[in-house]
């Protein structure tokens, strides 16, 4: 599959520590790269002017699913044939991605999802609090999206023109992951899980979703099916 036809989607808040790093982490690969600055009060712009990627900006802060959606919009109107969502904050690895993309390559699936829960040694990485968190949010997940899954809200996904086409976010924050199950579901896309090695530093384990944010996640789905 030729990189210059796969985009890679990264939504950015506040993360001017790392960001430049996450880039040019990605850049040896030679993927096309969307930065989405979603409304930011630290000048991101300038810490990444000099790295070749392209930027979208928010005006002002509407969330990670609203950061995802203007990205993955922009990437299919550039006839993106892969659009891969990659977290900002250096948890994910570039180097994942080959991976990621195969099943999409060889017309297996339309979506691939990451999963921290795959092999042992990528499991046990997990603080431990976080993992005990993460299988109950499977278990909601199931319950609410009828999308079985070894993860939960894991930010590390890749999908065909397909599946960006049936992409239609409109949780504009953290419950945009379940939504996109939902949507999944709703389209009949095809689907499996890719073992992700996430890094956990000091600084991505400050930046982690607290319990309860989780909480609010369930309410948002919640009212989402009652109200939409």
């Amino acid at each position: 599959m030729n990189p210059g036809n796969i985009y890679v989607v990264v939504p950015c808040y506040n993360e001017i520590q790392v960001i430049s790093d996450t880039i040019k982490n990605l850049l040896p690969y030679n993927y096309n790269i969307i930065v989405v600055n979603d409304g930011s009060n630290q000048n991101i712009k300038a810490a990444i002017s000099d790295l070749p990627i392209i930027y979208a900006e928010h005006k002002i802060n509407l969330g990670q699913g609203a950061a995802l959606r203007t990205g993955s919009d922009l990437a299919m109107k550039k006839g993106a044939e892969v659009i891969v969502h990659f977290d900002s904050d250096g948890q994910h690895l570039a180097s994942d991605i080959a991976a990621m993309i195969e099943p999409l390559r060889d017309n297996k699936v339309d979506i691939v999802i990451g999963s921290r829960f795959l092999t042992e040694k990528d499991k046990i990485a997990i603080p431990k609090k976080r993992r005990r968190l993460l299988r109950i949010a499977r278990i909601v997940n199931f319950i609410l999206t009828g999308v079985k899954l070894t993860d939960a809200h894991n930010g590390f996904r890749a999908m065909n023109r397909t599946a960006g086409a049936c992409m239609k976010i409109r949780e504009n924050r953290m419950a945009h992951a379940s939504e996109i199950l939902i949507l999944i579901r709703k389209n009949k896309l095809r689907y499996t899980e890719c073992a992700t090695h996430i890094v956990y530093s000091d600084y991505s384990k400050q930046k982690g979703q607290s319990p309860l944010n989780s909480i609010n996640i369930v309410i948002d789905l919640i009212l989402n099916k009652i109200f939409k």
